[in-house]
């Protein structure tokens, strides 16, 4: 019999899997080519679920449902509902974006965007293997939908057809890793796990030490790590500039929350294992993806890589949780709560980011060279502003909250005091200065060179110039008081973790 908490603490999934549904149907009578009221009711939905989420992280308190298969605690509440804002910013952005190139003829961004966030929540509140590996494939089957939504754009197609080849392959591996670790500890419940390994009832640590690597793997391509990083670039350029906002953002909610599922809560005993596969993982992410995004001019690539050098950012902080072996709420909590403000601060710079591509886009016309931005500046001041912010942000200058993100994730891993820990932050240090090359030409094509002749006029509603405004704004004023947001990320951490 299920009780009543179970279903308390799944009101926002079952909102949007019924709202998908329904959205679905209501699209059918929809005659907008904006499809206002599509749009409307979709933002009314993640607003909804947001409130939600938000209201069980305030609260506190820890509910398992559905036999501890799921659990709802103050971090899966902070980042679903950082998810369900960041959905509802992407398809503010995306709207303007989409209506002319035909992407909203039946609905299916607005449906499939909330079927993505159903996979993303059940990735973050997953307690059991199975329900997390549902969870991933339900995103990015959907991920795999949004980016071949313009059926007649070859590229996308294309696009479409790598992620889901990759992706197949990635999932093969999470799962082959998943059956290996159930084979070992004969459950598939991440408290149980935690208890057989803790207290060493593996039947056959072999078996369990190589279904960790299969895991590992897996996650890696989730997240976008070096050397499982060759689909980003791919899937970023190819698709849809308001898809690959959508994929660049919400998901890596989702990673973190799998990872912090897996990795923290279940298998934390085998931490001296997968800290040093997260190391190797994170140098190369660094190295990689800070030299590779020189060489480009597209500025999609660019952000791509740009991704996977932050990804090597996350892991450093993923890794440094753990102090020569030891395990403590304090080494914990400044580690993974540096991670999560790492990875929520990142969403918020990415979604400026792309919604300026967005804006400069219009018809016939996609802004994704560099050379696109020329004199946008002489343009409009505003945005030109706000997208300097952002690159200022990800290149790591004070006072944004880049510089804040990127030094408490350094010192989180100098507290570990580990022999290589001094190496790696200066590694890691010497990689951002590379990154922050690429970034500062952005800034120099935006400033100083000139505009193409009779470029387009920036055309916005409202809605996109407001929420736009806003999200350049977060940038600085969290840079200059990030206390509320770390120490929010600090204690969703301490609530989350098993005792």
């Amino acid at each position: 019999m299920i009780d009543r908490y179970s279903w308390v603490a799944v009101y926002p999934e079952l909102v949007l899997l019924i709202m998908g549904c329904v959205i679905t149907l209501v699209d059918l009578r929809e005659k907008s080519r904006l499809r206002s009221t599509t749009h409307w009711l979709t933002l009314l939905t993640l607003i909804a679920v947001a409130a939600m989420n938000f209201t069980y992280a305030i609260n506190g308190n820890t509910v398992y449902g559905f036999g501890n298969m799921l659990v709802v605690d103050a971090m899966a509440g902070w980042l679903k509902g950082f998810a369900a804002v960041t959905v509802a910013v992407v398809l503010i952005y995306a709207r303007p974006y989409a209506a002319p190139r035909a992407m909203m003829r039946g609905g299916e961004l607005f449906s499939l965007s909330l079927f993505a966030l159903l996979g993303i929540d059940l990735m973050i509140s997953g307690n059991n293997l199975l329900l997390l590996y549902l969870g991933l494939e339900l995103l990015t089957l959907s991920s795999y939908a949004l980016v071949a939504l313009r059926r007649d754009d070859a590229q996308a197609t294309e696009a479409a057809m790598k992620y889901f080849v990759l992706g197949a392959m990635a999932s093969g591996f999470l799962l082959y890793g998943m059956s290996m670790l159930y084979g070992a500890t004969g459950s598939l419940d991440i408290g149980e796990i935690f208890r057989v390994v803790n207290f060493g009832l593996v039947d056959s640590p072999q078996v369990l030490v190589f279904g960790l690597v299969f895991i590992v793997a897996g996650l890696a391509f989730k997240l976008g790590a070096v050397p499982f990083h060759m689909w980003i670039p791919d899937v970023y350029h190819g698709a849809p500039t308001a898809i690959t906002l959508l994929i660049a953002s919400a998901p890596k909610l989702a990673a973190f929350g799998i990872i912090m599922r897996i990795l923290i809560d279940g298998l934390i005993p085998l931490a001296a294992d997968w800290q040093q596969m997260l190391g190797v993982l994170a140098i190369c992410s660094l190295f990689v993806g800070n030299l590779a995004a020189i060489a480009q001019h597209n500025i999609k690539r660019m952000l791509a890589y740009s991704t996977i050098s932050h990804v090597g950012f996350i892991l450093l902080g993923l890794m440094s949780g753990v102090h020569g072996g030891e395990f403590t709420a304090e080494s914990a909590q400044a580690a993974y709560g540096s991670a999560m403000f790492y990875v929520v601060t990142y969403v918020l710079t990415t979604l400026a980011t792309f919604g300026i591509l967005l804006l400069l886009t219009r018809d016939g016309f996609e802004s994704e060279d560099i050379s696109d931005l020329a004199g946008l500046n002489q343009r409009s001041p505003l945005y030109a502003g706000i997208m300097a912010l952002c690159m200022f942000s990800m290149a790591g200058i004070p006072p944004l909250v880049g510089f804040y993100a990127k030094f408490t994730v350094l010192q989180a891993l100098l507290a570990t005091q580990a022999p290589l820990a001094v190496a790696l932050a200066v590694f890691a240090v010497i990689m951002s200065l590379i990154g922050a090359f690429y970034y500062l030409r952005v800034v120099k094509v935006m400033y100083f060179d000139a505009p193409e002749p009779h470029p387009g006029r920036i055309q916005t509603s409202w809605d996109v110039r407001a929420v736009l405004t806003a999200n350049g704004a977060l940038m600085l004023v969290l840079g200059l008081l990030p206390g509320g947001l770390m120490a929010l990320c600090a204690q969703a951490i301490l609530n989350a973790l098993r005792t």
